[in-house]
């Protein structure tokens, strides 16, 4: 079934899927596109490259690039890179780089490209769960080249930012999903992978998340996301914040079914948040409830990575990853990205 333009972006108008042509002028504002890419064979895994072009520091940027293998091989190149001209040979902006990695919007909400071209760190995840991995010095060579087509409407989010008659619970939630819009896309993709000197085609799917947004992430104390796309077309991604202290409803939850080609709200009766930090076989199953009843959603962990312990974001674990979703008599690999507290968790 192919959509139309206005079908997906998800109401948004087609220039919001391009670029900020320059540094805004809000001291916090940023843009931020990134990528959760799955080979269809399960062999390797981009889970999270992404671009954080914040105004403070819009000429030196932080990426992210993630890069994981099913034999537990991870690697790394985040850091920061130099931002490209925002404009492309038709004057469009629609062009975002830092560094090694760039993304180009092709046809707005429909196709993007991305390139990551450039060394990153070269371990095992068992070193990033025991602390290892962040003081490695091995690099490898790696490129990726990557087209996207979406192929589900754009499940959208915006927040104003005017908070004020927000209750506490509401606004915290706005902060941290990020005050202005944002939206995330399913996609199928076809592309090329070159490391060890070996260069090999694949196919796959994932998820595409654009935004533009003031985020404050102060106080955000754990969350559960999870997308996927299946063979016979349909999809769903979720996002959960856990209660909070002395609460027992979700402090946060939305969700979307895609089916019958209609993108369906919902919510989460049940998620998976993340207690154990293993590479793989964690149950990431969920459960849904929309107006097409209740869908519930199997889900085994793969091509997972991990960050531990991290002053920054709370001391917070973070795991970006995978998982083997089986949906009825369908199944494919998709994203998942689940943070706990430390004293939460525990590895194996």
């Amino acid at each position: 079934m192919t959509l139309s333009p206005q079908q997906l972006s998800g109401g948004l108008a087609l220039e919001k899927d391009l670029v900020l042509p320059g540094q805004p002028e809000h001291p916090e504002m940023r843009e931020s596109v990134s990528v959760w890419l799955f080979d269809e064979t399960g062999e390797f895994a981009f889970p999270r490259g992404g671009i954080e072009a914040e105004s403070q520091s819009w000429d030196q940027r932080l990426l992210q690039a993630n890069f994981s293998f099913a034999d537990g091989r991870v690697l790394s190149g985040a850091g920061r890179g130099a931002a490209p001209s925002a404009l492309d040979e038709n004057g469009r902006p629609s062009i975002i780089g830092a560094g090694p990695l760039t993304l180009r919007c092709i046809e707005p909400f429909r196709r993007w490209s991305m390139c990551f071209d450039g060394p990153a760190r070269d371990g095992h995840v068992t070193e990033q769960l025991d602390g290892r991995f962040r003081t490695g010095t091995v690099t490898t060579a790696v490129r990726l080249e990557v087209e996207m087509t979406m192929a589900t409407p754009a499940w959208v989010q915006e927040t104003p930012t005017d908070t004020s008659k927000m209750s506490a619970q509401e606004a915290a939630n706005a902060q941290a999903m990020g005050l202005g819009y944002r939206f995330e896309h399913h996609f199928r993709a076809q592309g090329t992978i070159e490391i060890d000197g070996r260069r090999r085609a694949f196919r796959g799917t994932g998820t595409r998340i654009h935004r533009q947004s003031v985020r404050r992430l102060d106080g955000f104390f754990g969350h559960c996301w999870l997308s996927a796309l299946f063979p016979d077309g349909r999809a769903f991604g979720c996002l959960a914040y856990p209660p909070r202290d002395g609460e027992s409803e979700y402090s946060y939850n939305d969700a979307v079914v895609y089916q019958h080609g209609k993108l369906y709200p919902a919510r989460i009766v049940k998620a998976p948040f993340l207690r154990r930090l293993v590479f793989e076989g964690d149950d990431v199953s969920v459960e849904l409830q929309s107006e097409l009843g209740h869908t519930h959603i199997k889900g085994v962990t793969a091509l997972s990575t991990f960050r531990v312990g991290n002053p920054d974001i709370g001391g917070l674990n973070l795991q970006q990853g995978g998982a083997r979703f089986t949906w009825d008599d369908q199944s494919a690999y998709g994203m998942v990205e689940r943070s706990s507290h430390e004293s939460l968790t525990t590895v194996g």
